[in-house]
Formats: structure tokens, C-alpha cells, sequence
């Protein structure tokens, strides 16, 4: 059976094309559940309005399923609203 570490594990390596820092670094996967044979993962974008937001989606749900479940759903959230991390700051040098 597929945990939870091996879904968070593959999803890092699904990367944000703007920033190429990849999505769980970036704070965007909220959570991951595995429940029998399905991943349940909850994810936001930097912003709303994010140009590649559905494909970040494909890609997560296609990593999820390469970890080795047979299906992947992802729900979008806005809420709590993404806030980049003081680690993430630093690294992309900014206040």
C-alpha cells in the first residue's frame, strides 16, 4: 500500500514554471490523505488567478498515481490564502 511520505515525496517533484521551485517547497500542498487505493490531496496556487494553475493540478494528480495509487483528487483551497514561508523568503531573496 502507498503512504502518505511516498505521495508527499513524488510531489516534490512537480515544480511551479515560474518560480521552478517545486510545490511542496512552495507551501501549495495543504495535505495528502491516502485512503485505500486513492490519494486526496489539497493544494492552492500562489494566487487565484495563477495562469498555470490547471496544469499544476494534472501533474500533481499524475505524480500521485506514479507513487502508485490508482487514482488521485484534488481539491483547491484558498483558505487559509498561500503566504510564502520565511525559509521560502530567503531563498528567493526577497523581504
Amino acid at each position: 500500500m502507498v503512504t502518505e511520505k511516498q505521495v508527499w515525496e513524488a510531489l516534490k517533484e512537480v515544480k511551479d514554471p515560474e518560480l521552478d521551485i517545486d510545490v511542496v517547497t512552495l507551501g501549495l500542498i495543504y495535505e495528502v490523505k491516502v485512503e485505500g487505493e486513492k490519494a486526496k490531496i489539497k493544494m492552492t496556487f500562489t494566487s487565484p488567478f495563477c495562469p498555470y494553475g490547471q496544469a499544476l493540478v494534472e501533474e500533481v494528480k499524475q505524480k500521485a498515481v506514479a507513487a502508485g495509487v490508482k487514482d488521485a483528487e484534488v481539491e483547491i483551497v484558498f483558505d487559509p490564502p498561500w503566504e510564502p514561508s520565511a525559509e521560502l523568503k530567503a531563498t528567493l531573496g526577497v523581504g
